[in-house]
């Protein structure tokens, strides 16, 4: 029975084992952006869209649950900004009995693997995934390789680097790890093979429906359970009808151009 809370609440964020998030923390980072002053809306779009949960920081929550639209929801426990000294540096901005208080189903922790700061940052998540086990939280660990100790031409994007970060994930005792894409459904696989979390991508900085499309395709064709997409979905032009093609993709195993085309993008 010890762990029935935490497959309960599992179960909130996910449907049949997979997940399809949308991360709405950015206000905190880049500012209210485009599709976060009415996140009351954006929430409402994205759920009746066929996104799993959403996810922001605390103080957000009261403007979240009357738009769940049944959809669970995730508590961000640390950030950084766009305008401080160092945007990789995230500070903790919550606990998890704060989470709880605010209605949360599972809480999430970004941490940048080759950073000068992922000695802090580890050490909070392992505290955090320790306080959550108490309770039964699920535990979310945004694991992005992104630092200066990183070499390589585009080393956030490194298949080895991305899998050193999900195992990282697992051994501080995450419950399911976030991590970029590599960009190839065949390097991706050694990214997925390297834990026994369950795998999420994100969705980065917009590229287009059918490029973002074919990578969730490529991702999930690897081993991914899901996706944590963030302004791809909530900056575009029609949220929800994205939320629907995304979902396909995830949900239906659909291809990404039926997904494009079913959604009516």
């Amino acid at each position: 029975m010890e762990h029935a809370g935490l497959a309960a609440r599992m179960d909130r964020i996910s449907t049949d084992d997979r997940i399809l998030m949308v991360p709405m923390d950015h206000g905190i980072t880049l500012g209210p952006v485009r599709g976060l002053k009415d996140i009351e809306g954006t929430i409402d779009a994205v759920t009746r869209g066929g996104a799993d949960a959403v996810l922001t920081q605390k103080g957000i929550a009261p403007r979240v649950h009357a738009n769940l639209n049944g959809a669970g929801y995730v508590v961000h426990l640390n950030a950084g900004t766009s305008i401080g000294p160092d945007s990789n540096d995230k500070r903790p901005t919550g606990t998890v009995k704060g989470a709880i208080r605010s209605g949360a189903d599972a809480v999430s922790m970004h941490i940048n693997v080759g950073s000068d700061y992922e000695p802090g940052q580890m050490t909070f998540l392992s505290e955090l995934c320790e306080e959550a086990a108490d309770y039964g939280v699920p535990v979310l660990a945004m694991a992005y390789a992104r630092g200066a100790n990183l070499a390589g031409d585009d080393p956030e994007h490194d298949a080895e680097n991305l899998a050193h970060a999900v195992r990282l994930a697992e051994e501080c005792g995450a419950d399911l790890v976030k991590t970029a894409y590599s960009g190839d459904s065949a390097s991706f696989e050694h990214v997925c093979e390297s834990t026994r979390l369950p795998v999420i991508i994100a969705g980065g900085s917009p590229s287009g429906d059918l490029r973002t499309l074919k990578d969730v395709r490529g991702a999930m064709d690897a081993g991914a359970a899901g996706v944590s997409m963030g302004r791809t979905i909530f900056q575009h032009d029609d949220p929800e009808a994205m939320t629907a093609a995304v979902s396909a993709v995830v949900h239906e195993d659909a291809d990404a151009e039926d997904a494009l085309s079913a959604s009516g993008l």
